[in-house]
């Protein structure tokens, strides 16, 4: 393998902050629509139930089947990117996803708006994947922080913004305009990104490995599938329990399928996704402290709503708005962890960010009948400037942390995870609030007692969720440059030894 596979190309060396600032825009705005959409559906649930005259348990195949279908293509995307260029599959996706769009504001039935929802996740499960490497193969030497901490922005800011857009189009138009607005908005990325975006040097590539196309998408969807019902999904509907048939099955089949993935992946020399990469333990600590931090950030985006109109009894719109300084901080800070990080490296922002995610979750732990909404919206806008710090720093490293030529892979990989750590959120908070409130009825407790004091228990283990990220966020060690450790660079000769 030559020693371009190391570097950066003299292509992507060429760009300065300035001249991609343009080309930046389109993928924030493809990255926004596909998030924005997603967080948005879970508002629009109850007009869905009411419209098409379905219960529940249908209608929420609009999150659950959209989830999936982002779940099993995810894993391709890299692969894709590589053979037949980023822009293009980027573009493409993004023109899915639009698509999709407009099959859903079409809809006339929820079986069809269900179909359609899988088109639109088939599109947007791409995008985020593409546009991470995408962006970090066009940063500038020493300003790779700064930039990946802009596109991080909508990584944050959609799925605050998103109860917003969703509670006002629903009360004062109808849901199908939750589809509607993707398409000027994908029109517009679209646009931009055929004229700027430019066309990096595409990879050579072996054949499409069929055995990891095939198991790797099974894998984290079933994962996805599994983890989801059992609490409740992004939809925040009831799920069974860890004991639910479909809890059970979905697992079941997904472990074996992840367990038969990896033998598979490790056996050949050009696989679907390249495991070898866990070879760096620079890259291993760094996507164990960006699962747990996952785990409190998806789990803070669907517990705070929960809280807001179940404690407070606030409406979604009402709730959207209250949220809007975690979505400001979070816009604010998620550059300024992007500066941070090519100062001083991850370790320190990592620690930083996850200090004040702890030290809001207990804040939101003592919150009562009586606080005023300015201590709720106090402690919401720390959660914010804390992920914001911490996020995109991780990625970033992660990044670094592998040989240039697998970045690709890497977030395809990431971003498959993500799916799984976001179900595995949602589903373990769920369950734990629920054994609180189980809790709190033995001993008598009812009404708003019951509530604040369920919310409170379950906001102190995402506080200890955010501990136990900001104390491994010490193993964090800064890649000496951009893919170039000697980690990674053994990780680079171990692909190559397994080609021959």
């Amino acid at each position: 393998m030559s020693n371009v596979s190391y570097n950066r190309l003299e292509s992507e060396q060429e760009f300065s902050m300035k001249s991609i600032i343009v080309p930046l825009i389109a993928i924030i705005v493809g990255m926004f629509m596909v998030i924005l959409d997603g967080t948005a559906m879970n508002v629009a649930m109850p007009g869905l139930i009411q419209d098409f005259g379905r219960d529940i348990s249908v209608v929420q195949w609009t999150v659950t089947g959209y989830s999936l279908a982002q779940s099993a293509v995810i894993p391709l995307a890299g692969w894709l990117s590589d053979r037949f260029g980023a822009k293009r599959i980027f573009l493409l996706s993004v023109v899915m996803f639009t698509l999709g769009s407009v099959l859903c504001a079409l809809a006339a039935t929820a079986e069809q708006l269900i179909v359609y929802r899988i088109i639109q996740g088939l599109g947007g499960g791409m995008v985020a994947p593409i546009a991470m490497a995408f962006t970090y193969r066009l940063s500038p030497p020493g300003k790779v922080g700064a930039v990946m901490g802009m596109i991080g922005i909508p990584m944050l800011l959609a799925p605050a913004l998103g109860p917003v857009v969703a509670g006002w189009l629903v009360d004062y138009a109808t849901w199908h305009w939750i589809f509607l607005i993707n398409i000027p908005i994908g029109i517009i990325a679209v646009m931009i990104g055929l004229r700027t975006l430019p066309n990096i040097e595409r990879q050579t590539v072996p054949a499409l490995d069929f055995l990891g196309m095939i198991f790797a998408p099974l894998a984290f969807a079933a994962l996805a599938y599994g983890v989801s019902s059992a609490g409740g999904g992004e939809g925040g509907g009831q799920g069974g329990g860890w004991s639910s048939k479909e809890a059970i099955g979905g697992m079941t089949v997904g472990v074996i399928a992840l367990a038969v993935f990896i033998i598979v992946e490790l056996r050949r020399a050009n696989p679907l996704l390249e495991l070898r990469v866990f070879r760096s333990g620079n890259f291993t600590r760094g996507i164990i402290v960006q699962w747990i931090a996952q785990i409190a950030l998806f789990g803070t985006l669907f517990l705070v709503p929960l809280f807001l109109q179940q404690a407070k009894g606030f409406t979604a719109f009402t709730t959207g708005l209250i949220m809007l300084p975690q979505a400001l901080s979070s816009g604010i800070f998620m550059p300024i962890g992007g500066r941070l990080y090519d100062r001083f490296g991850a370790r320190p922002v990592v620690i930083a960010g996850l200090t004040i995610v702890t030290t809001a979750g207990v804040l939101l732990s003592t919150v009562s009948a009586t606080t005023s909404l300015i201590m709720i919206m106090l402690p919401l806008a720390m959660l914010g400037a804390g992920m914001g710090l911490s996020m995109m720093p991780l990625n970033t490293h992660i990044i670094q942390s592998a040989p240039i030529h697998l970045v690709s892979r890497v977030t395809s990989l990431t971003a498959a995870a993500q799916q799984v750590m976001t179900s595995f959120a949602v589903a373990g908070l769920s369950t734990v609030l629920a054994s609180r409130m189980e809790h709190y009825v033995q001993t008598g407790a009812q009404g708003p007692a019951l509530m604040y004091s369920s919310f409170g228990d379950t906001f102190l283990v995402m506080a200890s969720i955010g501990v136990v990220g900001a104390v491994m966020g010490f193993l964090l060690r800064r890649p000496k440059r951009d893919g170039e450790s000697g980690e990674g660079k053994a990780v680079a000769e171990a692909a190559m030894m397994a080609g021959h």
